[in-house]
This record gives C-alpha cells, sequence and structure tokens, in this order.
C-alpha cells in the first residue's frame, strides 16, 4: 500500500500538464510488482547521501577544522572559510528541501514524513557548492489534500495513513475540510522547523551532542537559554546569531515555524524568503 500511494503521489508532481516540473523532488521513473506481491519503485540515481549523512560528516569536520569531502592542509588555517562554505551548504541544502515543500503544497501534496533523511543530495563537496540539488524522497506517507480529494473524500485506499494527522487537526480545533488542509501545511512546516534545527545543529556541533528527539525536547521548552550555555554547539549558535539573530528569529517557538498553534505558521514560501535563507 506504501509503495501505492508513494507512486500516486510522484504521479501528480511528475505530471508535466500541471505545469513545471520541481528538480528539488526525486525522481521516479516507474515501478512493478513482483510475483510474490512485493511492490517496487524505481528512482532514478541522483545520489544516496542524505542530509542526515551530510550533518553527520559535517560534525567531524567541524570538530577537526576541515571541510566535508576534498580539503587540503591550509583548511585548519582558514577556519572562518570552512565555516562560510558549511553555512552557504546548511543554507543550500535547507533551501532546497523547503522549495521542494512548496511545490508538493502547491499541488496538493503534504510530505508527513520530513527529515534529515528524506532529503537525498547528489553530493556533499563544499568546495563545490554551485553543483549541489537537493532533492525530497520518502513519500510513502503522502497525503492528497488537493481540493478534488478534500471535496470528494478521503480515498479509502490511502486512509489509514492520513488517520492519524485528521485526529490530530481535530484536536487542534481543525474541523472544516479547509482547516484540516491548513493543519496539515502547518504539520509539514513544523517537521521542517525540526530539520532546520537538527541540520543546523548537527552539522556544526560536537559529534554525538545532538540527536533529534532532544533538540525537539529543547526547542519545545527551554530553547535558546539552554542552547547559549552549552560549549558544544558553540558554532551553531554564533550561525544563528548571524545577520542579527536570524537564524533565532526564524526557529523561535513562540513566533514561527514551531508555533503551538498551527494557525500561527508560516508557509515553505515564507521560510524560502526568510531573511536567514537567504543570507
Amino acid at each position: 500500500m506504501m509503495a501505492a500511494n508513494e507512486l500516486s503521489s510522484h504521479a501528480i508532481l511528475q505530471d508535466s500538464s500541471m505545469g513545471k516540473t520541481c528538480e528539488n523532488i526525486i525522481v521516479l521513473l516507474g515501478g512493478f510488482e513482483t510475483r510474490t506481491g512485493e511492490q517496487w519503485l524505481v528512482f532514478r540515481n541522483d545520489g544516496i547521501k542524505s542530509g542526515a549523512d551530510y550533518a553527520m560528516a559535517a560534525g567531524v569536520a567541524t570538530q577537526k577544522g576541515i571541510s566535508v569531502g576534498a580539503w587540503d592542509f591550509w583548511d585548519r588555517f582558514e577556519k572562518a572559510e570552512v565555516l562560510q562554505r558549511r553555512h552557504a551548504f546548511i543554507r543550500k541544502l535547507l533551501a532546497g528541501a523547503f522549495t521542494g515543500l512548496s511545490f508538493m503544497h502547491a499541488r496538493g501534496q503534504l510530505h508527513q514524513s520530513l527529515g534529515p533523511a528524506s532529503v537525498i543530495l547528489n553530493t556533499m563537496e563544499e568546495r563545490n557548492i554551485s553543483m549541489v540539488l537537493p532533492r525530497l524522497r520518502d513519500l510513502a506517507f503522502a497525503v492528497d489534500v488537493s481540493n478534488e480529494t478534500l471535496f470528494r473524500g478521503a480515498d479509502p485506499k490511502f486512509g489509514a495513513l492520513s488517520d492519524n494527522l485528521w485526529r490530530r487537526a481535530a484536536a487542534a480545533g481543525a474541523r472544516t475540510i479547509f482547516e484540516r488542509k491548513a493543519f496539515g501545511i502547518a504539520d509539514d512546516i513544523f517537521s521542517g522547523g525540526l530539520l532546520l534545527a537538527y541540520i543546523v545543529f548537527a552539522s556544526l556541533s560536537v559529534p554525538g551532542s545532538v540527536d533529534a528527539p532532544s533538540l525537539q525536547r529543547l526547542l519545545e521548552t527551554t530553547f535558546r537559554l539552554d542552547l547559549t550555555a552549552t560549549r558544544e554547539w558553540e558554532e551553531a549558535v554564533k550561525f544563528l546569531d548571524l545577520d542579527n539573530k536570524a537564524g533565532w528569529e526564524l526557529l523561535q517557538v513562540s513566533e514561527v515555524m514551531l508555533n503551538p498553534d498551527y494557525r500561527q505558521r508560516p508557509i515553505a514560501d515564507a521560510v524560502l524568503c526568510h531573511r536567514f535563507m537567504t543570507g
């Protein structure tokens, strides 16, 4: 069922009759079912490394004072330049992820599984940032919230995958069709906020000092007070402090992506236009 759901979502996103396709969505070439009933999907090979892989490699590189990928002896004496490249790579990774998410939302599709592992990279070379092209994958839990689907009722084949989403929507006070759709989009944005936080902190912190569940708890509770007091996260804090604390502004729980009130969260396009993302 999940393979069929992903196939359906990709078919909608790659339908040229609906307008342009998006280079930040992984390309599905087709699918097939074996004689034993196993369902397989075939994607174009646009890379095997994920955002999670990059964050892990970048954390190690930050500790060593070198670049991810090709590096040379002088990296150790040019710490500022190495970090500038890392900052640029992080912004490009995140911009690609939110561009793909914006494209999905514009076509009535929710990702519902957004995280570091769901962003695929064609390269992790920080010295060759012009070639970096992040793409979203893992659409097995995608939910169709197009107006056509919502007005005619959920497709029974895929309804079980979205049951939890609609239960949470009802608990948050979203009961009409349009409120449910808005909640689903905001739910993806919340995951995007956690993705942004994890990529930034894992890439610029001591390896092993950041994990997604602990970071989420911290972001939802004490947030900045604890972060600035932890030397292991010093470079991440400095990055968020750039441009008059633009990163903190984007992440702030009470104001933007991680706002407990789904109605107050921005759409993906607004995130892309934020001064933190534009650098």
